[in-house]
This record gives structure tokens, sequence and C-alpha cells, in this order.
């Protein structure tokens, strides 16, 4: 399996406000799906595509992200297995999302003005690097 790869990227819209919540360690998780189109030859639609993002991008997306909001995201394919309320086994697929580029203007902005936080969404989802700020544009 060393040849194997599980990476996907999309570009996408925010259907509606990312959810966040914290894990019992106070670790944030939060939950979004993004519109993403296909066009064929004879036909064009929209695929809504579920996204999960932990830590620190996870704060990130909650605080500059918004409905309507354009992003470039990557990260891995994951189907997990949960229970519902009755006791039945049920599955979700999700993208975990581990690289966020916010994209276009924030809502509101009509200056054309670079987005601060982009620089720290594009940062990795747990540990090792710090936002830096000093980044050029």
């Amino acid at each position: 399996m060393a040849n194997d790869l599980n990476q996907c990227s999309f570009i996408g819209r925010l259907g509606k406000d990312p959810e966040v919540r914290y894990l019992q360690a106070g670790e944030a998780v939060v939950n979004m799906s993004i519109a993403v189109g296909w066009k064929g030859k004879e036909k064009e639609g929209v695929e809504w595509v579920p996204l999960v993002a932990f830590g620190k991008l996870a704060e990130i997306c909650a605080e500059y992200l918004k409905k309507g909001s354009q992003i470039y995201a990557q990260g891995r394919f994951r189907t997990r297995k949960w229970q519902d309320k009755d006791g039945k086994d049920r599955y979700s697929t999700e993208v975990v999302v581990d690289t966020m580029q916010m994209l276009g203007r924030p809502a509101g902005d009509a200056g054309g003005k670079p987005q601060a936080a982009a620089a720290a969404a594009a940062a990795p989802a747990s540990g090792g690097e710090e936002f830096n700020d000093d980044i050029p544009f």
C-alpha cells in the first residue's frame, strides 16, 4: 500500500456557515460543505462535498468563513461508522481537510484587499507550524 494515494482537492463555495464544536479534550472541530460544479458535453451540475477540519485550522474556518465563501480545500477521503440514537450503524463519508486557502473577497469587501487570514488557513491542520502574518500579500 506504499504506492497508494488518498488525496482530494476541491474549489467551491460554502453552502452555509461552518458548524464548530469542541471535543472533550478541547480540540475544535468544524463541519462544512462546499458546492463544486461539473460540466459534461450536454449537462452540468453541482455536487456537495462534506468537509471536516480539526484544531487550529477548524478555528480559522469558524472565524473567517461564511456561507458563500469560496475556498480551496485539500485533504483525505474518509468514511466513518457511527451509531444513531436508535443504536443503528450509520456511515458518513467526508474529506478531512489538512490545507485550506480562502479565495475571492471576504463578504462585504469591495476594495479588493487580500484576506489577512488567508495565510493562516494554508497552515497545516495539526502541530508544528505557527501562523506567520509576515507574508507579503
